[in-house]
């Protein structure tokens, strides 16, 4: 009877992780629709206000610093006190930003209505990837690709809220999706509930078995360099294809706005598809072997991608999206195994980098796109996933672990 109580006990544990899982993974998918819709406007925002490009990049820098600065403060400070209501109060920054972009008369209320999207996300990413982390069961990559898919789901979507509703209806229709972010709030609301009663439970157990990675100082040091390098190259290019694949496809092919929006959709649906993959797979044969791949592997697709018509472009995007974005739960969760004990700073300067790395991106390759042309931006970001040879410098974390395991082990 007690075996059958405890398997009853463990299923239900079971089930309600999932649906954790399930709800944080919702929140992200709204979430990052919402955020999605900033570059997902631009050509409305360029024609309205006489943009160049490289206003447009300060517009994604604005929310991305705003929300790269924000997110390791938040990690760091809730490893040391976590804040589970934090998380709807963090989206409804959100909420107030989507209307300041939505009724914005000027160009700098489109910069105060972008940074007030970053803080939102600076709240959101962090201490949801902790959620992630409690309701994994130990399948770390599984539950961070779950969550991270939900996000992928949502920044594809966003181009065709765009595309549909916000290009026929005009800036002001943003303000319709505030009732998105008023559905996550009371999603998360729920979320920070089980968060807080789940904390409570787990100080009550008995400390886990697990053992960390037997390294040195310096091989920390030197692993965290080369997964910032990686998140470099990983975002520098993807934020190429965000924010600029639109113009390109409209310069070079005179595709109409919608239609470049649609493949926009396209694009950021074999991103999501690749997320999802990801972080099972690097469970399975290793987290390392599966950041060679997905930094490395694009290579060969980006340096043929200016170079092909319309229908190999999409095409090659498709693949390079897939490739491209199986990278990002395998390097969080590897970076979270390096330095146990830290799963909120870790998330939040991973996640703050992503968003850092991709607003510094939109600017630069903005002003690049100003003095020369998009297609020569293409040309030169390229190159970028060759970044990924220095993956080679990473230790593999379970041979680490087992030196440490041995060293634990009492001598017999």
């Amino acid at each position: 009877m007690s075996n059958l109580a405890a398997t009853a006990e463990r299923s239900d544990a079971e089930k309600t992780a999932l649906a954790v899982l399930g709800a944080i993974s919702f929140s992200h998918l709204l979430n990052d629709m919402m955020q999605s819709l900033i570059p997902s406007i631009y050509p409305i925002l360029k024609d309205e206000y006489t943009l160049s490009f490289a206003q447009i990049g300060l517009i994604t820098l604005t929310f991305q610093i705003t929300a790269s600065l924000l997110q390791p403060v938040v990690g760091y400070t809730t490893d040391k006190k976590p804040q589970p209501f934090a998380l709807p109060v963090g989206m409804g920054c959100t909420l107030i930003g989507l209307l300041l972009l939505a009724y914005a008369g000027s160009y700098p209320f489109l910069l105060v209505g972008a940074a007030m999207v970053g803080m939102g996300s600076s709240v959101f990413h962090p201490e949801s990837s902790r959620v992630a982390r409690l309701a994994s069961g130990g399948r770390h990559g599984f539950a961070q690709s779950i969550f991270q898919v939900g996000g992928n789901v949502g920044s594809a979507i966003g181009p065709l809220m765009a595309a549909f509703i916000i290009l026929p209806h005009g800036q002001t229709s943003l303000a319709w999706f505030s009732a998105a972010a008023l559905v996550a709030m009371a999603v998360l609301y729920g979320v920070a509930s089980w968060y807080q009663s789940h904390r409570k439970a787990r100080t009550a157990k008995p400390k886990s078995d697990y053992v960390p990675p037997q390294l040195t100082k310096r091989q920390v040091t030197v692993a965290l360099l080369v997964l910032l390098a990686l998140i470099f190259s990983k975002f520098f290019y993807t934020e190429s294809l965000r924010s600029y694949y639109t113009f390109y496809l409209i310069d070079r092919f005179h595709v109409s706005v919608q239609m470049s929006q649609i493949f926009l959709f396209v694009y950021l649906g074999a991103f999501a598809a690749g997320t999802l993959a990801g972080g099972p797979i690097g469970d399975l044969i290793g987290r390392k072997r599966v950041i060679w791949f997905s930094i490395l592997g694009p290579l060969p697709f980006t340096l043929l991608l200016p170079h092909v018509g319309l229908f190999w472009t999409v095409a090659l995007t498709v693949v390079i999206g897939v490739i491209l974005s199986s990278a990002f739960s395998a390097i969080l969760v590897y970076a979270q195994e390096l330095v146990p004990g830290r799963v909120g700073m870790i998330a939040g300067l991973f996640f703050g980098l992503a968003f850092g790395m991709g607003g510094v991106g939109a600017a630069v390759l903005g002003d690049l796109a100003d003095r020369t042309s998009v297609e020569f931006v293409y040309s030169v970001c390229a190159w970028l996933p060759a970044i990924g040879l220095l993956t080679v410098l990473l230790p593999n974390l379970e041979t680490a672990r087992q030196r440490s395991r041995k060293a634990a082990a009492p001598a017999a």
